[in-house]
């Protein structure tokens, strides 16, 4: 009997030294599940650097997980410009648009020393420009160069290209709007206004604002006549109605298709920690009707010539 079941052992021991075995060095591709849950991972930042007009420019990037794929689908593109003293890592940490949409191109440019007009004199702190011709238009020219090089490196969807800034950045977004009106699907300025010469100069476009009763900085009296002024130029309704499932927030359709939307609170200067989930939303919901001129095209020139001119004095 002992001599059956020693046999017995001895003729199943190597299957089951097999099934504690390691699998073998050439393991298989990983499954589907495993390519996946790779695939879904935050992507982390990346720092940038552009030469423009001999001088170093940097930037944060979040890209989504499928803008290296073999075929990635097109991405929208989301700027964020920090205020005047802050830094692109400041910005990626307030604005956290990378994290609200993992899908899209999140750049966040920074400013150069620049003096403010309401703090900061001597220009001793990275700001923006405050007018089209201001600073050699710089940042006009910077914010060129990366929007080009990421058509050139990514597959960029042109008709979901946006900006969002706080308080100085959020007054370059207004620039922006003023002078690349046609590259943006929508804009969310935080915390700003426009000069007359930029308010007066917009184009009907879907827009949203955020504000602070209580800013002590940028008053919110001017932050209301930019809204008004921005709500006049889309062709806005003059009654609201909440948006967005906030109460702070309020819609005002729009005759020409571009709406408008405020974010008001009794908050100050800070920028709204609520903000981030709502401008995506707000973006989301906006594209541009057609694709862009190709760049170098004669009414991409025409139009760089109308809104790159130096600002009248």
């Amino acid at each position: 009997m002992l001599a059956k079941l020693l046999i017995t052992v001895l003729c199943w021991l190597p299957t089951l030294l097999a099934l504690e075995a390691p699998p073998p060095a050439t393991d298989p591709a990983p499954t589907p599940a495993l390519a996946i849950t790779k695939a879904a991972t935050p992507s982390t930042p990346k720092r940038m650097e552009w030469t423009i007009d001999g001088v170093k420019r940097e930037g944060t990037i979040y890209l989504p997980p499928t803008a290296t794929a073999k075929e990635p689908p097109s991405a929208p593109v989301v700027f964020g410009f920090h205020g005047h003293g802050g830094n692109s890592r400041n910005a990626a940490r307030s604005f956290r648009m990378h994290e609200e949409w993992p899908e899209a191109i999140v750049v966040y440019l920074q400013g150069l020393p620049t003096p403010g007009q309401l703090t900061d004199p001597k220009g001793e702190r990275n700001g923006w420009q405050k007018a089209v011709g201001d600073q050699s238009d710089r940042d006009l020219k910077f914010f060129d160069a990366v929007l080009a090089d990421l058509k050139k490196t990514y597959k960029v969807d042109d008709t979901r290209i946006y900006a969002t800034g706080h308080s100085n950045g959020g007054a370059f977004t207004y620039l922006l709007w003023s002078a690349r009106p046609d590259v943006f699907a929508a804009l969310a300025p935080s915390a700003a206004g426009g000069n007359l010469q930029i308010m007066t100069s917009l184009k009907p476009k879907p827009a949203m604002h955020i504000a602070g009763r209580n800013d002590p900085l940028v008053k919110f009296s001017l932050q209301q006549r930019c809204m008004d002024q921005v709500k006049r130029i889309n062709g806005c309704e003059k009654e609201g109605e909440q948006w967005g499932g906030n109460k702070d927030c309020t819609l005002f359709k729009s005759t020409t298709a571009t709406p408008f939307v405020a974010m008001i609170d009794d908050s100050t200067h800070a920028f709204n920690k609520n903000a981030p989930r709502l401008i995506v939303k707000f973006f989301k919901e906006h594209a541009n009707a057609r694709k862009m001129d190709p760049p170098g095209s004669s009414r991409s020139k025409k139009i760089e010539s109308e809104h790159i001119s130096p600002a009248s004095n």
